[in-house]
């Protein structure tokens, strides 16, 4: 697709749909996403699941920092440098989305924006997933508990599949044929690379703004795995 759309203002989707669908379609993005309803594809079980996971995505990975912390792992020196490569990776793909989709990336709401198909979104459908996926492999990896990598790539990849069941529902909804042709020429996760053109300038100042708490994150994490392993903490 690699096409670009000038950002819209921020909606809601608490009314109900009366017009006809004529309508929607030749009514602005912003109107849209305010009158359009749950469609059948959000009350399908996997997409439930998904809207329940989305809202809560940020408390999920707790459970797995507590057993990261409490079980004794083997941290070397290839372990670390392969957690590095990995979490520069997976951040620098995550950034790039962030750039090009702005802050709405963090909603947690039914709550649209505008429908993102450049940058990254060109090539495949969900790079910050994409990303997250291979940071919190590095996280896994950084603790040295390699036992516990295809555990986390399994549940990781679950939830991240139920989450995207739950947006794409939404995006359905809110904007019908245009979703659905972005979603039949672009892979949802492996991406394919093609040649984009696009006129639009990534917000690397705003992207790197609104990834600084994560970056805080990533230095705690640090600094408890590091105290982890001087106490040797089984």
């Amino acid at each position: 697709m690699g096409r670009c759309r000038a950002p819209c203002v921020r909606v809601g989707t608490s009314q109900s749909w009366t017009d006809p669908p004529a309508r929607k379609a030749s009514l602005p993005t912003r109107d849209r996403a305010a009158v359009a309803p749950p469609g059948p594809g959000e009350q399908r079980l996997a997409a439930r699941i998904g809207g329940v996971l989305f809202r809560k995505r940020s408390w999920l990975p707790v459970p797995f920092l507590l057993v990261l912390l409490l079980l004794d792992g083997n941290v070397t020196t290839a372990s670390s440098a392969i957690a590095g490569a990995l979490l520069v990776l997976g951040e620098g793909w995550r950034i790039w989305g962030v750039s090009v989709a702005g802050t709405a990336t963090r909603r947690r709401g039914r709550r649209v924006q505008r429908l993102v198909t450049n940058g990254p979104f060109a090539i495949h459908r969900n790079p910050l997933y994409a990303g997250n996926f291979l940071i919190w492999l590095a996280v896994v990896t950084f603790s040295g508990v390699l036992w516990f990598l295809p555990i986390a790539a399994i549940v990781f990849a679950l939830q991240y599949s139920l989450i995207v069941r739950y947006e794409e529902a939404v995006l359905e909804s809110i904007f019908g044929r245009e979703y659905l042709d972005y979603k039949a020429s672009t892979p949802r996760w492996l991406p394919r690379l093609r040649a984009t053109s696009c006129a639009c300038v990534p917000r690397w100042g705003e992207a790197w703004k609104s990834e600084s708490s994560t970056f805080l994150q990533y230095a705690a994490l640090l600094v408890v795995f590091l105290v982890k392993h001087q106490l040797h903490v089984p």
